[in-house]
């Protein structure tokens, strides 16, 4: 199978709503080449996030993620963009084994108060595999060498332009 038949053959995620919540659309990709699913608030009333504030978000929603996969809680670029309303702990991580209900912890890094109403869209879920890994003992001299060596935050410049022929974005403030 290659990687476009693969992207055409849809994942299974079986959803389930919480009580009071029947009257949410699911999530749903809002473009035919979106990556994320878009989630939606399932409080009650509406709930305020002042500036510097957070607050978490019930979305109303279980989902069983297949092993292997896991979900991903993103922030919703244009509430970032316009409000900058982001998610606290992005990516948040939706084990595969989690049952519980969804929820997203927003924070609001934006001058002004901002309100969270029923079914604003508040999220992405992104469905992605993951690797389960062995972790094998090792001294710092048997690591295999790299380019990179021990160069840390900062290491690939400041803030300038990358430097010519590496492909590399500039770094952002505080690298």
């Amino acid at each position: 199978m290659t990687a476009e038949t693969a992207a055409r053959v849809p994942l299974v995620v079986k959803v389930a709503r919480e009580p009071g919540s029947e009257d949410l659309p699911l999530p749903a990709y809002m473009s035919s080449s979106a990556s994320g699913l878009d989630l939606p608030a399932a409080n009650r009333e509406p709930l305020e996030i002042p500036p510097g504030g957070r607050v978490t978000v019930p979305t109303g929603l279980r989902l069983e993620i297949p092993p292997g996969y896991e979900g991903q809680i993103r922030p919703r670029s244009g509430l970032a963009d316009r409000f900058g309303v982001t998610v606290l702990n992005s990516p948040g991580t939706v084990d595969s084994d989690y049952r519980g209900e969804i929820k997203v912890i927003l924070v609001n890094l934006g001058p002004d108060t901002f309100v969270v109403r029923r079914g604003d869209r508040v999220a992405q879920l992104v469905v992605a595999p993951v690797a389960r890994v062995e972790l094998v003992a090792a001294e710092k001299s048997g690591l295999s060498p790299s380019g990179r060596g021990e160069g840390g935050f900062g290491h690939t410049g400041g803030t300038g332009p990358a430097p010519a022929g590496t492909g590399s974005a500039p770094a952002g403030p505080g690298t």
